[in-house]
């Protein structure tokens, strides 16, 4: 049930940049808008507007943009949100999904199509990528929340499916429908979690060589740039000699 994760570099890498990134907020509460639109706006009441605030307050967003942002599901304004996937291939092959919150479709999937077309992609149809993806939550604690024994017992006990433990932390992974009550008994014994969501584990991965992985990692950062986009999943893994020659 435990391992090395596969996607730790490229997930932490991820995280430095989402941090850096000026549009953060802006997304993150999208995703509360959202969330609070989708049910009740009591995050006690609501699980999605749970996991959307935790996830927020995560990223150090301050209390009075996540009341705001919850504040707007019910203001009447004129967005209206809607959740879009966009699915194709990046250089070498590696397959992408692509999360948004768009109150544009054709602006989103036109801005999307452009990022693969100028970075060595090719954006493909609905469902030409997906299958080799299964939809599983996944939940992420720092190594300081405690040792891989300690982490596995509370995750098992938890009805987790599987975890991946290394020097970066735990990755934890439940079924999709499970992902809100494993993440709230983890929370009584773990503490809250860096990150609680909904996501696409690639059921093979492609390593990539550093001519590759170079391209796709613009390909990356350009849709994770656009302000409709909220997540880019792949199938890649860089190993941490290849990533470290990029990141010089």
């Amino acid at each position: 049930m435990a391992g090395h994760s596969k996607f730790k570099n490229i997930m932490h890498r991820k995280g430095a940049q989402d941090k850096k990134r000026s549009n953060l907020f802006s997304k993150l509460s999208r995703e509360i808008t959202v969330a609070a639109r989708s049910g009740m706006p009591d995050p006690d009441m609501n699980p999605r507007l749970r996991l959307a605030v935790n996830n927020a307050k995560a990223q150090s967003m301050p209390k009075d943009n996540i009341q705001r942002a919850i504040d707007k599901a019910s203001g009447g304004d004129d967005e209206n949100y809607e959740e879009v996937r966009y699915e194709g291939y990046g250089p070498g092959g590696v397959a992408l999904i692509v999360e948004a919150l768009t109150d544009n479709r054709n602006r989103t999937a036109t801005n999307v199509r452009t990022a693969f077309s100028k970075n060595g992609g090719n954006m493909g149809t609905e469902g030409s990528v997906a299958h080799g993806f299964e939809r599983l939550g996944l939940i992420e604690y720092p190594a300081s929340a405690g040792d891989e024994e300690k982490v596995l017992e509370a995750a098992m006990e938890a009805g987790a499916q599987d975890i991946e433990s290394g020097e970066d932390g735990h990755t934890i992974w439940t079924a999709a429908d499970d992902l809100h009550q494993v993440a709230s008994d983890l929370e009584k014994s773990l503490g809250e979690a860096e990150n609680v969501k909904l996501a696409w584990k690639p059921n093979v991965t492609v390593e990539m060589e550093e001519g590759p992985a170079g391209t796709l990692l613009k390909l990356v950062d350009a849709l994770d740039d656009d302000d409709d986009v909220q997540t880019v999943w792949g199938n890649y893994e860089i190993p941490d000699e290849v990533m470290n020659k990029l990141d010089a």
